[in-house]
């Protein structure tokens, strides 16, 4: 999991509907995770639905319930592994739902573009629920909940090309396996839907309409990358090895001093955060069982860290047992493991310490695993006139963008 952080709030706004283009080849589309094993859900719509077995163009589509009915509440429920819609039992393990123009549906209380599909999962008795949409209203949807749309237009718009490598990045390399491609958490990157999007927002995603960031691959192919990023390095970015384990020269540490200038001092530096040593363990235990082996833990200590002067990301973490053997995990995934959320223990940029029973955590600067863009960074160097490309070349250096598709496709 990758721990982005959103560093703005979505905000609830009155929209002029956008045009948006339906028509564009689906292999474009994105697959957004937006509910994840669960056996009922509410739908609404401002337009009539359209309910097929099958996701494929009009044409060849058919249509096995119409619902007419808006801004109605539908009740959708799973009983003994079939779906029942309104009130109609709907055979199949899957439901599409189709809104008419504008094309927006309301899931659980938030509005989303493109179209839903059910899928009932193998032991029948719960569902997912995922957003079948287009990269520009998804990236419409991801630009504003990552990122605060009054910030300068060159930091939306390397934003908004950023989070379009990284989707189809993760697209292809995870979605061939799976009924979906990302997650509309940080998990992958936040996804907020109609409520997050803005004039602004859309005209930063808008004017980089299919822009990816390439590199050079080791069999010499120019291809995208994960173009990671998160809200604050404080003070420089991190290798991307050390974090997640791949290895591409853009994701290299830079020296960044724009977000100290730029960052909320919270978010920059937080104060000392402890953690109880049995609820440590337990977290770590569950998380890792091959943990057992060593036995109770008795100690936990950075091995290995990233050395930049006043500044120093722990990267690998040694604990150790009453048995007296050892393991090492990620600084990060320990992190995330010992806080899930990433809120309190915001980065590895910090020193451990043991504080009686408990874990403490000091000196903490930054907030998220530093690897690519800073996304408060990029706001700093849009401020000093920097526009978007010049901002992706510094944070991603090696890097170059490449148009993915256009308004043809």
């Amino acid at each position: 999991m990758l721990g982005l952080l959103s560093v703005g709030g979505c905000k609830s706004r009155q929209l002029t509907t956008p045009t948006i283009q339906m028509d564009i080849e689906q292999r474009f589309w994105v697959r957004v995770l937006l509910l994840d094993d669960v056996s009922s859900c509410t739908l609404a719509s401002a337009s009539p639905l359209s309910v097929s077995k099958d996701w494929s163009v009009p044409r060849t589509r058919r249509t096995e319930i119409r619902l007419e009915k808006t801004d109605v509440p539908i009740d959708i429920k799973l009983t003994d592994g079939r779906m029942t819609i309104a009130g109609q039992t709907f055979a199949g393990n899957e439901a599409v739902f189709f809104p008419d123009e504008p094309y927006i549906f309301n899931l659980n209380g938030d509005d989303y573009r493109g179209n839903l599909r059910l899928i009932v999962n193998r032991d029948g008795k719960s569902f997912d629920a995922i957003n079948l949409v287009p990269p520009e209203p998804y990236l419409a949807g991801v630009v504003g909940a990552e990122m605060p749309d009054y910030w300068e237009a060159e930091a939306l718009k390397a934003q908004a090309i950023a989070a379009r490598t990284y989707c189809f990045y993760i697209k292809k390399r995870f979605g061939v396996n799976r009924n979906w491609d990302v997650k509309r958490t940080a998990a992958n990157q936040v996804y907020g839907g109609v409520k997050a999007e803005s004039s602004r927002t859309w005209k930063a995603v808008n004017h980089t309409k299919g822009r990816v960031l390439t590199c050079r691959h080791t069999d010499g192919t120019q291809e995208i990358f994960p173009s990671y990023f998160s809200s604050t390095c404080g003070g420089h970015t991190e290798n991307s090895s050390n974090v997640f384990g791949d290895s591409f020269e853009p994701l290299i540490g830079v020296p960044c001093p724009f977000c100290e200038t730029v960052a909320r001092p919270k978010f920059f530096f937080w104060p000392m955060i402890r953690f109880d040593k049995a609820e440590v363990a337990d977290k770590l235990l569950r998380k890792y069982p091959t943990l057992k082996k060593i036995g109770k833990i008795t100690s936990i200590d950075a091995t290995d860290w990233s050395d930049y002067g006043e500044i120093s990301r722990l990267t690998k973490i040694e604990i150790v047992g009453s048995s007296g053997k050892r393991d090492f995990l990620r600084a990060e995934d320990f992190r995330l493991t010992v806080d899930p959320t990433g809120r309190k223990l915001k980065s590895s940029i910090c020193q451990i310490v043991n504080w009686d029973n408990h874990w403490a955590f000091l000196s903490g600067r930054g907030w998220g695993h530093g690897v690519g863009m800073c996304q408060y960074g990029a706001e700093g160097m849009a401020r000093e006139g920097k526009n978007a490309e010049q901002i992706l070349s510094y944070y991603y250096p090696a890097s170059s963008i490449k148009k993915m598709y256009s308004a043809s496709n």
